[in-house]
């Protein structure tokens, strides 16, 4: 479409301003060039074939709902709910067909009509409503996210494998999901250049009061054009979730920042009025390449959100310049060879980084690589002191035994991680440790490492679905248990306590809550009150605390699935914490520690995470090395009070 190239007002100012309004009109292509190249030059990894097919793959669900979010974007809207409609979406579609039997292709149609219905609640609220965009759509994030929640009852579902066979490959190399991209992507350029709606999306963002006056129906385009967003959203989320191999309530959480920042560093205006389907993708890559090479280049996920934000504000500030520098939309209709001269462009840019990309390649090839193993820690989050405990005993016994080991965080996402694990294998690891953000999600890529013969080792939870060649790991479920009976015991076998669950979906705290349930059936005079989910957070476990001792103030006790959140409820409840009402944790974290030793924690089930880290590490060497390791290597819980705190070094 005419509205996809810019064109300047000013003249020809010799072969410098070319330059300079080439570089200026294709920001996004250029900073593209630029990545490939440097990320080529930083890691010899980086250029290899299934790791380039890797950054497709972990493109495609960003870009597929960044697709979507473009439409929205260019008619001057904003939609915060792509992510959570992405989950609700693939949670209806296995929900009623592994749960209700519902025929596939039925649950297909279901899953993407429920993407169409949020989108048309959206653009419902929007257009008749008079609700700002931003405020109705972060009304159906939480709304799609709890009705996810609410369906799967915060466990991931199955996927039918009927539907899974998205998350292959064809051939044996060419990814399912990298497909689905291009074709959802020519989908959405179809629409913006050659469709009256998509004519209709460039007039609304470009001027919403002339686009009335001159007989747009605005209040029903915008209908359709948020109906069209939740369309690609349930895309995405069926994608998203074969990659899985499970529908996953908290799945894509936060991929709708992720999708508006690849459409606005594709050269789209929040404004409206401009954007386009290849600048999207163009984007979407861009975010692709940045998380694959930092995380070759074994740069923190911390420092990886600081790299994205600065990229985005880098790519806002391109398009304030080039507006001052005198570039506009072409008027629709006009600028017939404004298609070729970008077709000419697109394939300068390709035969540069073609040659630039395989000089440095070359030089690579000459490199040497370390002596030393590599391994790859895929943890599933750092926000956490446990898991912290883990990477640093992990650390020391790396450095002990002289193993070159890569930390990465997944944040709790479980498509992030198996990004993680996909780029170890393609990078040749010697040897993989992973801690799950879910044991299902993690099964598709630690069967990649295994048909790639690369040890795998779990560490705390398993691997469902796949191969490990040993599991380090305490048992949740009868930690759970242990906690359970020393909160009633402690007690004296009957009274009033309150249970904090831990983050929705996760296996740590479904594990967690089984053994609590479990250990608490042996003491019937217990009476329990509430069981909250508070995310395994210490703020949320001080929030949620403190509301429920306004419906129970005579409570006695309280379970947490994990000292931060034993810490919040410390915390609420005051001078009773310890004297009047008995909380016990779960990990032995050096604050819960501390804790116990002052005697408001009364007590932490602890996991010994800097052992479990270090065993994981040892094993993952002995694998490398083709020696016998145990099948499950079992680090005992124990329950640290005050009387033994001091001898516990965790």
């Amino acid at each position: 479409m005419a509205a996809d190239t810019l064109k300047s007002t000013t003249g020809a100012g010799g072969g410098a301003a070319a330059v300079r309004r080439l570089l200026l009109d294709n920001g996004a292509l250029t900073a593209l060039i630029v990545l490939l190249i440097a990320m080529s030059a930083l890691s010899g990894d980086f250029l290899t074939t299934d790791n380039l097919l890797n950054v497709g793959v972990q493109a495609a669900v960003t870009a597929i709902l960044a697709f979507g979010v473009t439409f929205v974007i260019v008619s001057a809207g904003i939609d915060l709910s792509v992510g959570s409609v992405a989950a609700l979406s693939a949670t209806v579609l296995a929900w009623s067909a592994t749960s209700h039997g519902v025929p596939v292709v039925l649950a297909v149609v279901l899953a993407v009509a429920t993407g169409i219905a949020a989108g048309l609640v959206n653009g419902f609220l929007i257009a008749y409503g008079k609700l700002p965009p931003f405020i109705a759509t972060l009304a159906m994030l939480s709304v799609a996210r709890g009705l996810s929640l609410v369906i799967s009852e915060g466990s991931p579902i199955a996927f039918p494998d009927s539907v899974s066979h998205l998350g292959d490959t064809l051939g044996g190399w060419l990814p399912v999901p990298v497909l689905v991209m291009v074709v959802m992507g020519l989908i959405a350029a179809f629409v913006l250049g050659r469709t009256y709606i998509g004519r209709s999306m460039y007039a609304i963002g470009g001027n919403e009061e002339a686009a009335r006056l001159s007989g747009l129906r605005v209040k029903k385009q915008k209908l359709a054009i948020y109906a069209l967003s939740g369309v690609f959203a349930a895309a995405a989320g069926i994608v998203l979730a074969s990659r899985l191999s499970s529908a996953q309530p908290q799945a894509a959480d936060g991929y709708e920042l992720d999708a508006i920042a690849a459409v606005v560093i594709g050269g789209a205006s929040l404004a409206g009025g401009t954007g386009k389907a290849s600048g999207t993708l163009i984007g979407a890559l861009i975010l692709a390449v940045l998380r694959n090479g930092l995380n070759l280049l074994s740069v923190s996920a911390f420092w990886q959100q600081v790299v994205i934000g600065v990229v985005i504000a880098l790519a806002v500030l391109l398009d304030t310049v080039r507006r001052k520098a005198g570039a506009a939309p072409v008027a629709a209709g006009t600028g017939g060879g404004g298609k070729g001269r970008q077709a000419v462009t697109y394939g300068l840019a390709a035969v540069v980084t073609v040659a630039v990309v395989g000089a440095t390649s070359f030089l690579h090839s000459g490199s040497s690589s370390t002596s030393n193993p590599k391994v790859g820690l895929a943890l599933s989050t750092l926000n956490n002191p446990f898991f912290v405990q883990i990477q640093s005993g992990a650390k020391a016994e790396a450095k002990k035994l002289g193993v070159d080991l890569t930390v990465t965080d997944a944040q709790n996402d479980a498509s992030q991680q198996a990004n993680q694990l996909q780029n170890f294998t393609s990078s040749g690891y010697d040897a993989i440790i992973v801690n799950p953000v879910d044991s299902d999600a993690a099964g598709p890529a630690v069967r990649a490492a295994d048909k790639a013969k690369i040890p795998v080792v779990a560490v705390d939870r398993g691997v469902n679905k796949a191969t490990t060649n040993t599991l380090v790991a305490s048992d949740n479920v009868a930690g759970g248990e242990l906690a359970a009976k020393t909160v009633a015991e402690k007690l004296g076998g009957t009274g009033k306590i309150v249970i904090l669950q831990g983050q929705a979906g996760t296996s740590a705290a479904r594990e967690r809550a089984e053994g609590f349930a479990k250990g608490l059936k042996a003491f019937p005079g217990i009476q329990v009150l509430a069981q909250q989910p508070a995310d395994f957070d210490r703020t949320k476990g001080l929030d949620v605390m403190s509301n429920l001792l306004q419906a129970h103030p005579d409570v006695q006790g309280v379970i947490a699935a994990n000292d931060e959140m034993a810490l919040g409820a410390i915390k609420a409840l005051g001078s009773k914490a310890g004297k009047s009402v008995q909380v016990v944790g779960f990990d032995g974290t050096p604050d819960g520690l501390t804790a116990v030793t002052n005697g408001t924690l009364y007590a932490s089930v602890a996991q010994q995470p800097s052992e479990l880290g270090r065993i994981a590490v040892d094993n993952a060497l002995k694998a490398f090395q083709g020696k016998k390791v145990a099948e499950t290597v079992k680090v005992p819980v124990k329950v640290v009070t005050e009387e033994n705190v001091a001898g516990f070094t965790g």
